[in-house]
């Protein structure tokens, strides 16, 4: 039987982040199945850190000089075989540092390489392998929204990321007039046959709501005010996802789900999208010319 290595891994920023530390953990657990894994999570992703099996605690890390202290003096109580600071955050090297541990991984010479290629690194440093099936992060997953009229479909995540100066200020405007919306999911229904199920988060933007209530087409659907299990669940059952990349990304990625991802020239996502399969990036552009790049996708 193999050892109970304790693990102590922090990942302390957003969930499309945490997506990624979940193929380190399902890697982990294949190779050692009874590691008992902890991830110190931050308020973004503590929730959702929690639904997954395959960690065995989740602890929370809020902002304030106090919380962090209480979770040093915690932390200290127990001895790690292995520290692995996955999100190379200063606050959780610094925490890190204090910890009573076998082995400390921190990543801040690998800060710029994708992050596929960091997982095996580290996996690496265990002597443990990787295989092709840890992607598959969310196989039996709960299913989070039960409400779905369609049984195979097409999903547009319309966000925030959509909306001029709404997300970063610096990317590329593909806001679309209304008219231009309404035009262009009516012609995306004709052109792949599929129901089309709308989505967006907990927020309706303003020019979504606008085409919600005009648009007259029983093939497409609109979900709003979703939090992230049930844009999990609709994304884990779709045939194809056109989206801004995010988490919704990862999740039609760990699917292998087809997807278009629309992305911004001023960035590098190669880091995050290495190894997504099924997957087709386009960049940011006007909105008449970006949906020509997506049709020519499909």
């Amino acid at each position: 039987m193999s050892k109970k290595n304790k693990f102590l891994i922090f990942r302390t920023d957003r969930l499309g982040d945490f997506l990624t530390t979940a193929i380190l953990i399902k890697s982990i657990k294949r190779n050692n199945i009874n590691s008992h894994i902890t991830v110190i999570a931050s308020q973004n992703n503590f929730t959702y850190i929690n639904s997954f099996h395959t960690v065995d605690e989740v602890i929370l890390l809020k902002s304030s000089i106090f919380n962090r202290l209480k979770i040093l003096l915690k932390l200290r109580k127990f001895f790690f075989d292995h520290v692995i600071v996955h999100d190379n955050k200063k606050r959780s090297i610094l925490i890190s540092f204090f910890l009573k541990k076998h082995n400390k991984i921190l990543l801040e010479n690998h800060s710029q390489k994708n992050h596929i290629d960091i997982i095996k690194f580290i996996l690496s440093s265990l002597n443990y392998n990787f295989n092709e099936t840890d992607l598959n992060i969310l196989d039996n997953r709960k299913n989070f929204f039960s409400n779905l009229k369609f049984h195979r479909y097409l999903v547009l995540h319309f966000d925030e990321k959509w909306i001029k100066n709404s997300y970063i200020k610096s990317y590329k405007s593909i806001e679309p007039t209304k008219y231009q919306l309404i035009t262009f999911l009516n012609k995306l229904h004709d052109l792949i046959k599929l129901p089309i199920v709308v989505t967006t988060g907990i927020k309706t933007p303003k020019l979504l709501g606008e085409v919600i209530k005009t648009i007259n087409n029983n093939n497409i659907s609109f979900l709003e005010n979703l939090n992230f299990f049930e844009i999990e669940t609709i994304i884990s059952k779709s045939a194809f996802l056109i989206s801004c990349h995010g988490f919704v990304s990862h999740v039609a990625a760990a699917n292998n789900i087809k997807q278009v991802d629309i992305i911004d020239r001023s960035y590098n996502y190669e880091r995050w999208n290495k190894h997504f399969r099924n997957y087709i990036s386009i960049y940011r552009e006007p909105f008449d010319q970006l949906i020509e790049k997506i049709f020519n996708k499909i």
